[in-house]
């Protein structure tokens, strides 16, 4: 039996916003085999970009937009998680301090605001083992999400920048949204407030420019400890192989690009994991393709060769 053809109307395959790329005009769709090679300084292939999370989490949640990832759980005050966090801030940022130095890296530390003005002597502390400040919000409350009245992400904006510049003399260049959240403003909003770069889209392994200057330096979450350590319950070593695995398959497969580590002290700093990070931060460190490099340092070498 025959079956009739079916043919359709032309204009069924037509529409209106089909196009080569994504469904919002903010930068231009690009894979990266496409792009021009990146190289990075004394031609090493993989930048090893550490970026820790330096939170301090309210007792109580604001909800408003959403509560962030790891903040408080169970029934108010929620000493146990609150404590774990302060943790992070009074005894495991320091080892990771001890753990870069004896690697010999500097690390780029995403400081929610409220950090410096409660604890002026860490962030000091920080500032003058070399080590580069990314503005993150003001504190754990300070989520962005479309639907936050303008005026008000503008306003925490410029609260993070404003009080991190008096903390430490420098104005941030750099800035990580909690929970990579973003409004339909914010990059707007970040450039207009004088910040080079933001680590929110984690659709890449290399820097790209977003049409209006600004800069994204990719922060990928499916790497960071607490998606590997957190979220899927793996050990401390089983991350720190996975961070080696990550690196030799970015060295065999081209030259330029990023493994971001992205670490948080109450998480990585215990003490029964500390030893893994810092013994992968030295072999790293170690590696002939391997540059160490904070953010600022990474977007330099990237924007210098644009």
């Amino acid at each position: 039996m025959e079956r009739a053809a079916v043919t359709l109307d032309p204009t069924y395959l037509e529409y209106p916003k089909r196009r080569h790329g994504y469904d919002h005009d903010l930068y231009e769709w690009s894979a990266i085999h496409a792009r021009k090679p990146v190289i990075w300084p004394t031609n090493k292939s993989v930048a090893v970009w550490v970026c820790v999370s330096l939170e301090w989490f309210p007792i109580t949640p604001s909800d408003t937009p959403f509560r962030a990832p790891g903040h408080m759980q169970t029934a108010y005050p929620d000493y146990r998680h609150y404590t774990a966090r302060d943790y992070g801030n009074r005894v495991g940022v320091y080892r990771l301090l001890n753990a870069f130095a004896n690697a010999g890296v500097q690390a780029s530390f995403a400081t929610n605001s409220v950090i410096a003005e409660r604890y002026p002597a860490l962030v000091a502390d920080i500032v003058s083992a070399g080590h580069e400040i990314i503005a993150h919000s003001t504190d754990m409350n300070g989520t962005i999400a479309t639907g936050l009245p303008l005026d008000a992400e503008r306003a925490l904006i410029a609260k993070s920048l404003d009080m991190l510049e008096r903390a430490t003399g420098t104005r941030p260049t750099g800035w990580l949204s909690i929970a990579r959240s973003q409004s339909w403003d914010t990059p707007d909003l970040l450039k207009r407030a004088g910040v080079r770069y933001c680590c929110d889209w984690v659709n890449d392994e290399l820097p790209y420019r977003f049409k209006n200057g600004l800069i994204n330096l990719p922060l990928n979450h499916e790497l960071s400890d607490r998606q590997i350590i957190t979220v899927q319950q793996q050990s401390a070593d089983s991350y720190a192989q996975q961070m080696r695995d990550a690196f030799d398959w970015l060295v065999s497969e081209a030259t330029g690009r990023i493994l971001p580590l992205h670490v948080t002290p109450y998480i990585m700093a215990l003490p029964y994991r500390i030893g893994a990070l810092e013994d992968l931060l030295i072999e790293l460190a170690a590696r002939s393709q391997g540059w160490m490099a904070t953010g600022r340092e990474i977007i330099d070498a990237w924007e210098a060769q644009q």
